[in-house]
């Protein structure tokens, strides 16, 4: 049978298109095939004389195949598949064309070639067709050979593919998959095709699932794809996500965020509250703003002591993390939240004074003597009480001025010496007739004058 012409009808040409653009869209008409026909692996080799192939061994292509038109058997399938818009064979096709890169097309259902000739009717233009041969080949799905390929071209292309690259794959959602990325940042495929690059990414991202808005605005070109296109589904993913290895590495990128810019998934509010709550999970932390963090350097200096992380939120971030609590969600040590458990962490034994040893009420008995040394006049005189134990969970806290009770509680242990029991009584004092709390400027200047008086008291009695 002769070989018959078909019109392209090939009016837009895409001038930035590559080869390897033309390449990957040959590629990903390939995997769709082999998905869809649910046959053997795609081969891309090339030959002893440098010519290189793509093959597929599905149900071969027809001369149909040529027109513009919407795929319905792509459309109709969830996942899985790349192209869906019937552009991409034609574009590939004008595109080797004006590279200069020749093309035979052998199918189960005849032999593809290109040719530039005039338009049916029309002597005085001339327009790319396909001529198609419709003699049997008697091979299984469909070959592209192409002459003119150098092998940087086609390494180009098949990075455009996820499933050739050494992305490691972190996680699978409803939504896609969550890729190891590299050190130097991320990228997004859509259906295993790069989409964009993405240099401040934590993770590469492969979307599966498509939603009609995504769908709509992926363009022709399938080049440079805008990050509005996927992030919703990145977002999904991330917080759909429960493997330790992503949440860790989200949880490990909050606590970096002080020495230097944070990765742009956790500028997203929703995935901050995720790698929040998992490092809330999993380590000993505390959520402060930076204006709890300098406000109140004692609670910060008892939370360290208790062996926790201070870690820095944004006043956003730390009202999500309310919000959770309050919607019945993880709750996590926020500043409030830890300043309760440290008043609720006191949990006092008195002692009566008459079941002291002697020694102890002698080393108590110096009270009043070492509060007039710093100046407390008898009005003034704070009460004290003794206590067997102090905190319930550590216990390494000898004195506290405890507002509620109105009184100094000293542990039992510190009236074994009058040093031990004048060192933490006057700091106490400090507290309770001042008001000042612990690292602060204030308390400093408070100790300070009490060092001041009582060196004069010291030299006075020597005088």
């Amino acid at each position: 049978m002769a070989a018959r012409l078909f019109d392209l009808n090939i009016e837009e040409v895409l001038d930035n298109w590559e080869v390897s653009h033309a390449l990957r869209e040959i590629i990903s008409n390939a995997f769709d095939e082999q998905t869809l026909s649910d046959s053997d692996d795609v081969l891309i080799s090339k030959d002893g004389d440098g010519r290189w192939s793509i093959a597929d061994f599905g149900r071969g292509l027809r001369i149909e195949h040529f027109t513009l038109n919407e795929n319905q058997e792509k459309l109709a399938t969830s996942s899985g598949v790349i192209g869906k818009f019937g552009v991409g064979l034609k574009d590939a096709l004008a595109t080797f064309h004006r590279r200069g890169v020749g093309v035979t097309i052998a199918s189960t259902h005849g032999v593809f070639t290109l040719e530039q000739t005039h338009k049916h009717g029309f002597d005085d233009i001339t327009t790319l067709h396909v001529r198609y041969d419709e003699t049997a080949t008697g091979r299984p799905g469909t070959s592209f050979t192409f002459e003119g390929v150098s092998d940087a071209q086609m390494e180009e292309a098949k990075n455009f593919f996820l499933r050739f690259g050494d992305e490691e794959l972190l996680e699978r959602t409803r939504y896609g998959e969550v890729l190891s990325g590299s050190g130097g940042g991320g990228r997004v495929y859509i259906s295993g095709v790069f989409a964009s690059e993405e240099p401040n990414f934590l993770f590469s991202y492969n979307v599966t699932h498509l939603t009609d808005a995504m769908k709509k605005r992926l363009n022709r070109e399938r080049l440079n794809v805008g990050r509005t296109t996927y992030s919703d589904r990145v977002k999904s993913m991330l917080k759909e996500a429960t493997s330790d290895v992503v949440r860790s590495r989200l949880a490990d990128e909050i606590r970096q965020r002080t020495k230097g810019p944070s990765r742009d998934e956790l500028t997203w509010i929703d995935i901050a509250q995720v790698a929040l709550t998992h490092l809330a999970r999993t380590a000993e932390v505390i959520f402060v703003t930076e204006q709890e963090l300098h406000r109140n350097p004692h609670v910060m200096d008892h939370a360290l002591r208790d062996g926790l992380e201070i870690v820095l939120v944004t006043s956003a971030e730390k009202t999500k993390l309310v919000q959770q609590a309050e919607a019945g969600g993880e709750v996590t040590r926020t500043f409030e939240n830890y300043v309760e458990e440290f008043n609720k962490s006191f949990n006092y034994s008195f002692v009566e004074r008459e079941q002291l040893t002697q020694a102890e009420r002698e080393v108590l008995a110096l009270t009043e003597r070492l509060v007039r040394l710093v100046g407390v006049t008898a009005r003034q005189d704070p009460r004290v009480l003794v206590s067997e134990t102090m905190r319930m969970t550590i216990d390494d806290t000898d004195g506290v001025w405890d507002p509620e009770l109105a009184a100094i509680v000293i542990k039992r242990d510190v009236l074994r010496t009058r040093l031990a029991y004048a060192s933490t009584l006057l700091h106490e004092v400090a507290h309770a007739t001042t008001g000042t709390i612990d690292a602060t400027r204030a308390f400093e200047a408070v100790l300070t004058g009490f060092l001041g008086k009582t060196s004069l008291a010291a030299l006075e009695s020597t005088d």
